[in-house]
């Protein structure tokens, strides 16, 4: 629940459109919900601008329906996200919404209720390689479900630098740029050379045996020479897109 949502439910408690038991109600698993197995933050949204998203994996398929279930049961207007969940877990989710949306390539389930963008610019994510798209894909579902513009453009990595130079305006363009790369993780540091806007550089476990499952992406994005960079953990696309969605919407 956001604060649009208690403004809607106030306006329209005082019209005689919900009555005060059916406003209670909705009030009263607030602000969380005790499932026994979790429990459900319904005021995320109102503390920090966007609400609880599920990481299915090493859940229970039907744990995570029943979470879905309580937010449904809310009634609030926000978006459900599901993050890095499989094809049972969609089966049991689309049960319950069945506008719920399979993202194959990242794992992502989007059940998508709002569809405005509130964020100010444009969110742009660049891959090294092909094999990054599956965490930029990550990147821009969730950049999308928590209200922005988001664009992907694929395949710029260093190895063929003409190929990236040739998308300088789309680059130039962008409010926050997110870089997903593996092997030696350089392609963050010439995207920020390039802008002057923040870049925020996600090291992927792509790569050979050295690569040590995106170890020296990660530090050598953590040591770059361009001071406009941040670092998100190994393959986090989620995190990338969350800090990307709080600097589009200042």
């Amino acid at each position: 629940m956001n604060a649009e949502d208690i403004r809607g439910l106030v306006e329209a408690l005082q019209k005689g459109r919900v009555s005060c038991d059916e406003a209670v109600e909705r009030l009263k698993k607030l602000p969380f919900e005790d499932l026994g197995f979790a429990k459900i933050d319904h005021h995320r949204a109102l503390r920090q601008g966007y609400p609880e998203v599920i990481f299915a994996r090493g859940k229970a398929p039907k744990h995570v329906a029943e979470i879905v279930r309580g937010m449904l049961r809310a009634k609030s207007s926000h978006n459900i996200l599901i993050t890095r969940a499989d094809a049972k877990v969609y089966a049991l989710v689309r049960r319950l919404a069945r506008g719920a949306k399979f993202h194959e390539l990242s794992g992502a389930i989007t059940i998508r209720r709002h569809k405005e963008p509130t964020g100010k610019g444009l969110i742009l994510i660049v891959t090294a390689g092909t094999s990054d798209i599956p965490v930029a894909e990550e990147a821009l579902v969730t950049a999308e479900m928590l209200g922005n513009r988001a664009e992907v453009l694929y395949d710029v990595g260093v190895a063929g630098l003409h190929r990236l130079l040739a998308h300088r305006e789309k680059i130039t363009s962008a409010r926050v740029i997110i870089c997903a790369a593996g092997m030696e993780g350089a392609l963050p540091s010439v995207v920020a050379g390039l802008v002057s806007v923040p870049v925020i550089a996600v090291p992927t476990s792509t790569g050979y045996g050295a690569s040590f499952s995106g170890l020296a992406g990660l530090l050598a994005m953590l040591n770059s020479c361009a001071s406009n960079i941040s670092v998100v953990n190994i393959d986090n696309g989620f995190g990338a897109a969350c800090v990307a969605s709080c600097i589009n919407h200042l």
